[in-house]
C-alpha cells in the first residue's frame, strides 16, 4: 500500500474512532464515566491531529451529501409530481397494491432520470468535468456553477404565487432577477408547486373513472342488487377501459411533456 493510501487509512479510522467514542460517550451519559470511550476519544484527537484537519472535514461533508442524496433527487427533480400523480392513478383504478409501490418508485425513477438527463448533462459539462480538471480554484465555485442548470429547471416548474408565498415569509423583498432568490427559497416554492400541479393532474385522472363507478352504482341500484358492492363490478370495466385507451402511454407521455 502506498503512502498516500496509507494516510487515508488512517484518517478514516480516526474519524471512526471518533464518532463510536462519541457515540459510547453519549450512552453513558447519565451514569459513570466510560474509561474506554474516553481512551477511544484521546486517541482520536491524537490521530487527527497528526493529519489534515481540513481533509477530514471534507471526507465527514461528502459522506453527509451521500446521505441525503434521496432527498435532494425527491426535492429538487420532477420525482414528486411522478410519484404523487402514479398514485392517484392506483386509487382512482381501485386496484388496492396494484402495481405495488416497488414498481410505481421504479418506474418514477427511470422518468425523472429521463426528464432530468439534459440538466444533469449540463452539470457535468459545466462544472463536473471543469472540476476534475482542475479549473476551478475551490470546490464552492464548482457547486456554485453546478446549482445553475438545476436552477433554472426549478425556476420553469415553480409558480410565481408559491415563489412569493416563500420570499414573503423568509422576509425578502421583490427579487430583481432569478439570482437574487436564495436557493432554500426555491427549492420549498418548487416542491409546493410540483404538489400542486400532480393534485391538478389527479383530478383529470379521477374523472372518467369516477363516471364509471356512477353509472355502475346507478345500473346496480335500478336492478336492485343493493348488496353487491359496485366496485367489484366497476374494476374490471375501468381496466379494460385504461388498456383500450393505451392509459399508460397517456399519462407518462403527459407526464414528461408537461416538464418541458
Amino acid at each position: 500500500m502506498n503512502p498516500a493510501s496509507n494516510a487515508r487509512a488512517r484518517r478514516v479510522l480516526a474519524i471512526s474512532a471518533l464518532i463510536l467514542a462519541l457515540c459510547m460517550a453519549a450512552a453513558s451519559a447519565q451514569e459513570e464515566p466510560d474509561t474506554l470511550g474516553l481512551n477511544l476519544l484521546r486517541g482520536a484527537r491524537d490521530a487527527l491531529e497528526q493529519e489534515n484537519i481540513s481533509t477530514s472535514l471534507v471526507i465527514v461533508f461528502l459522506i453527509t451529501v451521500i446521505s441525503l442524496a434521496p432527498a435532494i433527487l425527491v426535492m429538487t427533480t420532477s420525482f414528486t409530481r411522478i410519484i404523487v400523480v402514479l398514485g392517484f392513478l392506483r386509487q382512482a383504478l381501485a386496484t388496492q397494491q396494484t402495481p405495488p409501490n416497488q414498481v410505481l418508485i421504479g418506474l418514477a425513477l427511470l422518468l425523472t432520470f429521463f426528464i432530468m438527463m439534459p440538466t444533469y448533462q449540463r452539470v457535468n459539462d459545466e462544472a463536473l468535468q471543469p472540476y476534475i480538471r482542475g479549473e476551478f480554484e475551490t470546490q464552492m465555485e464548482a457547486l456554485e456553477t453546478a446549482l445553475v442548470p438545476i436552477r433554472e429547471f426549478m425556476f420553469k416548474q415553480t409558480r410565481p404565487k408559491d415563489l412569493r408565498l416563500f420570499l414573503e415569509i423568509a422576509g425578502l423583498g421583490r427579487p430583481n432577477t432569478p439570482d437574487d432568490v436564495p436557493t432554500h427559497v426555491l427549492v420549498p416554492a418548487f416542491v409546493l408547486s410540483e404538489i400542486t400541479t400532480a393534485f391538478i393532474i389527479g383530478f383529470v385522472i379521477y374523472i372518467p373513472f369516477l363516471i364509471i363507478d356512477m353509472v355502475v352504482a346507478s345500473t346496480l341500484m335500478a336492478m336492485g342488487m343493493m348488496m353487491l358492492p359496485p366496485i367489484f363490478v366497476s374494476l374490471p370495466f375501468k381496466i379494460i377501459m385504461f388498456v383500450l385507451v393505451d392509459g399508460w402511454s397517456l399519462l407518462v407521455g403527459s407526464l414528461v411533456r408537461s416538464f418541458q
